[in-house]
């Protein structure tokens, strides 16, 4: 599986979904998961101390003189079966990298899950990798909330998801199928908002206490 998770609007939970996914699917595959964090808080999500190499970013910035596999010199455990590539500091560019990178993932023998956070798709000096890889994956995964201004936001951005994972919480005044038939694309996953979830992360226990909830709605879109 090659997934890409991404949000239109920050605080729409990707990272924790793109975190708890790799984990799933890490335990579910005899040859594990690599997460390729673009958004910067993969490490964190994980409970992980901040990462002191070059990351992605370095990757990058060095283009053709570090071959493609060197990236898996980037990569740091987290637990049995499950690695990361940490972001690192500086752009995610250019483009031409960018599509190395979706080629490399693309031929991981491990599942890949990529944390694309918000791409920026309106900034021309944005980073250029989240969209070629959310193009490039088998899986675009919108993470978001039925609130207005998410779905608006999802419905102008150039990418069409191919599943939505869905956070939900209450009092929200639409459901799975408004959000269904706005985006055109199906709910592959209802992740509730859980306190335990948060009590998770912020501990630093993720991995270690992966909330069922969470494992379970994320378990129908593995």
């Amino acid at each position: 599986m090659f997934a890409v998770c991404w949000s239109v609007k920050g605080g729409s939970g990707t990272t924790v979904v793109a975190a708890a996914l790799a984990l799933v699917l890490a335990r579910r595959s005899p040859s594990g998961a690599l997460l390729v964090d673009l958004a910067g808080d993969g490490p964190a999500a994980l409970g992980l101390p901040e990462p002191d190499g070059p990351g992605l970013a370095g990757w990058f910035a060095a283009g053709r003189s570090v071959p493609a596999d060197g990236l898996n010199r980037l990569e740091v455990a987290v637990t049995s079966g499950l690695s990361v590539v940490p972001r690192g500091r500086g752009p995610l560019g250019p483009a031409d990298r960018a599509e190395v990178l979706a080629g490399v993932l693309a031929a991981e023998s491990r599942s890949v899950v990529v944390d694309a956070g918000v791409p920026g798709w309106a900034d021309p000096d944005g980073d250029t990798a989240a969209p070629v890889l959310a193009a490039a994956a088998g899986a675009s995964l919108l993470v978001t909330r039925p609130c207005y201004l998410s779905l608006r936001r999802a419905v102008a951005a150039p990418l069409q998801p191919t599943g939505v994972v869905l956070v939900v919480e209450p009092g929200r005044a639409l459901d799975r199928r408004d959000v269904d038939e706005i985006l055109g694309a199906p709910v592959v996953a209802e992740v509730l908002v859980d306190p335990a979830v948060a009590r998770a992360v912020d501990a630093g226990l993720l991995v270690a206490r992966l909330p069922r909830s969470l494992e379970r709605a994320l378990g129908r879109a593995a």
